[in-house]
């Protein structure tokens, strides 16, 4: 499966443009249950039962807010670093709950070349806000939770609304959580259930998007 997204960002006159011929990917195909996904039904082995999972090689603190988490995972900088331009850091840091689908450095790099450069211009703030928001939902979601009401949907597709307010379809594949965007783009749930003061994250390996023009 190629993960491929129509998004081409390009700065003209101030403004982001969409482009229905570019790839927001520029290294090999993710598989459909990559291989540092573990089963939807277990813990990564190095998590001891009822422990926070390690993100990016560093324990996760569910004392501490979403921001504060991220911002001490090495692996999700580009994230705190957008977060941080598009002004959310303050909302992150909040009561919630929230549940997130963070995107990883590397799931950052298969957008288009320039895409992050682009979007983390003062003058594209909105557009950053809206595309970060697209991969927060309202409430605390667990792995199991998820599980649940993705069998218990229509065809095994969950609709979630998102704080941006467009849909993200959530299915169960290969024993893992895939996310589908509004553009058809997937991505995967590598590490579940990061568990925080105010709501949950769970680290995904692609960025979603959600319509923009």
């Amino acid at each position: 499966m190629t993960f491929k997204t129509n998004l081409y960002l390009s700065a003209m006159a101030g403004a982001l443009a969409l482009g229905a011929a570019a790839t927001a990917q520029t290294t090999p195909a993710a598989p459909a249950a990559p291989a540092a996904q573990m089963p939807a039904t277990a813990a990564p082995a190095a998590t001891a039962p009822g422990a926070n999972p390690m993100v990016g090689g560093v324990a996760m603190d569910a004392t501490k807010p979403i921001a504060v988490n991220a911002s001490a995972a090495p692996n999700l900088s580009t994230l705190v670093t957008a977060v941080k331009a598009a002004g959310l850091a303050t909302t992150l840091s909040g009561p919630g709950p929230f549940t997130v689908f963070a995107p990883t450095n590397d799931a950052f790099t298969r957008l288009a070349p320039g895409t992050v450069d682009t979007l983390l211009k003062p003058e594209n703030k909105a557009t950053l806000a809206k595309v970060l928001t697209y991969h927060v939902v309202p409430g605390t979601l667990t792995l199991a939770d998820i599980q649940t009401k993705v069998k218990a949907a229509p065809g095994g597709k969950l609709s979630l609304t998102t704080v941006e307010g467009e849909p993200l379809i959530v299915e169960l594949v290969g024993g893992g959580v895939q996310l589908t965007d509004v553009n058809g783009n997937k991505s995967y749930v590598e590490t579940p259930d990061v568990k925080q003061s105010n709501g949950v994250v769970h680290v995904v390996n692609g960025v979603v998007l959600p319509k923009l023009g």
